[in-house]
């Protein structure tokens, strides 16, 4: 194999990882992090971390909610910063870095790893004094879908529990955006507006699901790659399966209505 450029993989190892799909159930989450209704798995965002970084370097999570990238990239041995426009998961995240750093005291490195939750909102990034980055792992909101009817057992079960069901009702954030055409060129702004911050050749995964409302989809991961497309380079797609998932008898004899249990993981380059 040749000089290993892009990260500290074993050939067997990049080569498994260059599937075009993988399948990931996640673990149970912790009571803290229960608070954000979508989380995505650190045992998932470390995977992509450790093929898309070298250790030493820098990730960031523009929308970093309860700190699943930035736990990741502590367990990588990656410097990482989170920004967060609700103080309520700022804090949470902060908290579960901390907790994080305490239970891996004593080993490698763990020491001199940079990790900054940042309160503040992803549209101002570069304001935030951020280094150089190395590479985006990030995963937006789902449109307004927290605001959609339906799946109002599960809204009501969270309430109940005294966790959100919505991510918060600050007008800066995009999941609070009802017009999807709206809604995209300001999610498109927003990372575009990354490109100050990211060296050349430095990657950008984002983690994002077409969406069903009305009886109708809006391809979000399909327009977000277009239209992102324009400003950095769409590589690839790879596509997160999960088979752990109860079906429900949408559409039962009448209409196609699928059960979705996949993601998007659209690769972009900086170029």
């Amino acid at each position: 194999m040749p000089k290993n450029k892009l990260n500290d993989l074993d050939p067997k190892t990049w080569l498994k990882f260059q599937k075009s799909w993988f399948i990931h159930n996640p673990p149970p989450r912790k009571r803290d992090v229960l608070t954000h209704p979508a989380k995505f798995p650190e045992t998932l965002a470390q995977e992509f971390i450790e093929f898309f970084t070298k250790r030493g370097q820098t990730v960031l999570d523009p929308m970093c909610g309860t700190g699943s990238t930035l736990i990741a990239a502590l367990r990588a041995g990656r410097h990482s910063y989170g920004i967060e426009l609700n103080p309520k998961y700022a804090a949470i995240a902060r908290q579960m870095v901390e907790q994080e750093r305490i239970s891996r005291q004593g080993k490698a490195d763990v020491a001199e790893v940079v990790t900054e939750v940042i309160q503040g909102d992803a549209a101002q990034a570069c304001q935030y004094h951020i280094p150089v980055v190395d590479y985006v792992l990030t995963s937006p909101p789902y449109w307004d879908m927290l605001h959609a009817k339906g799946a109002e057992n599960q809204k009501k079960r969270r309430e109940t529990q005294g966790l959100d069901v919505v991510y918060s009702d600050d007008p800066r954030d995009v999941g609070n955006i009802h017009d999807y055409q709206e809604f995209l060129e300001h999610l498109v702004r927003i990372y575009a507006g990354l490109k100050p911050l990211l060296r050349v050749q430095a990657y950008v995964t984002i983690i994002v699901k077409n969406v069903k409302k009305g009886g109708k989809i809006y391809p979000l991961a399909w327009d977000l790659g277009r239209e992102l497309g324009k400003i950095y380079v769409l590589k690839d797609e790879k596509l997160w399966l999960q088979d752990n998932q109860r079906l429900a008898p949408f559409g039962l004899g009448s209409a196609w209505v699928s059960n979705t249990f996949h993601h998007y993981c659209l690769q972009f380059r900086n170029e």
